[in-house]
């Protein structure tokens, strides 16, 4: 295994060095490794414009969020069901008129294990709908301001890429054939990273290197995501492995994501997570990406068909 370029220990929040005067906006926020990345970053003076789709659940988190850390950290919450386009829109619109800057976008929401076929709004299978789709605007919507601030989009995927058919489903999207849980889990967190990778090589055709653009995955993190909609079976057995040493907090699952948001000169090439037994936990630093995840045809033909589906183009 190749040397963490962070040491032993692997990469810490004790890098992040004083946020004052920066803003991040955070999606999923109301617990596990979105709350602690939140909590983090305040913690360091930062500015926090989280997205959740429960107003209520936000405001307890934003009273949490003082009690614990004092009740002059600068954090609102903005509305957004990352599953509704209207809801994406309206939310961009919502951030651009609140905040002068974005220093970082970082997309940790996310749906999984989703037991039966269900579609969104939009009339997408709900984990791609949600997953890529709802990141796909999200992102598009707030390029231009990344842009001026020379800021990062943050998406953060998960092992799941390297799960299921690993590549696209192109001719079946939507699952109506052969829908599985973990396969169109799986697909959703490859075009999620893919398309990351793709704009990448965007980014630096068009000699817009000021962004930055990063892909990364929390490890195997004790977190509600499976609780939320996976199948009594699932949640079961992902109970379970909270209690045994291959999982970590969501604290730890949180370093990936502050890493690839505030960490300087880190090279976007690289896949960020846990750097141990499965790349479930360890030290968080690079590790290794499958190719298919960088597969050039499909990555182009991911980003036509995504802004053919949502109607929506980046101005690159």
């Amino acid at each position: 295994m190749e040397a963490n370029q962070f040491g032993e220990k692997g990469w810490t929040p004790d890098r992040i060095g004083n946020l004052t005067g920066k803003v991040f906006v955070v999606t999923g926020t109301t617990s596990g490794t979105g709350y602690e990345a939140a909590k983090i970053l305040l913690s360091k003076g930062a500015k926090v414009i989280m997205l959740n789709r429960n107003p209520k659940k936000a405001e307890d988190t934003i009273s949490r969020l003082k009690q614990e850390l004092g009740k002059d950290i600068a954090v609102i919450n903005i509305q957004m069901d990352l599953s509704k386009q209207a809801s994406v829109k309206q939310a961009a619109e919502e951030v651009l008129q609140t905040v002068p800057k974005i220093n970082a976008l970082i997309c940790n929401a996310a749906i999984a294990q989703v037991p039966k076929q269900t579609l969104t709004v939009d009339g997408w299978e709900s984990q791609m709908g949600t997953n890529h789709y709802g990141n796909w605007t999200l992102q598009a919507l707030l390029f231009p301001l990344i842009e001026k601030s020379k800021g990062r989009i943050v998406t953060v995927g998960s092992m799941g890429y390297d799960m299921g058919i690993k590549t696209i489903n192109f001719d079946d999207l939507n699952w109506d054939k052969d829908y599985t849980p973990n396969k169109a889990y799986s697909q959703s967190k490859l075009a999620q990273i893919m398309s990351i990778y793709e704009l990448q090589d965007r980014l630096q055709e068009a000699g817009k290197t000021s962004v930055k653009a990063y892909a990364c995955h929390p490890g195997s993190s004790r977190t509600n995501l499976i609780n939320t909609s996976g199948s009594f079976m699932m949640k079961l057995i992902f109970n379970l492995m909270k209690l045994s040493p291959l999982t970590q907090s969501a604290e730890k699952g949180a370093y990936p994501q502050l890493m690839c948001a505030t960490e300087p000169n880190l090279d976007q090439s690289g896949f960020y997570g846990p750097t141990g037994r499965s790349y479930w936990v360890g030290p968080v630093g690079a590790h290794k990406i499958e190719p298919h995840a960088k597969e050039k045809t499909v990555a182009k033909k991911l980003w036509e068909v995504s802004e053919k589906e949502t109607g929506v183009k980046w101005e690159i």
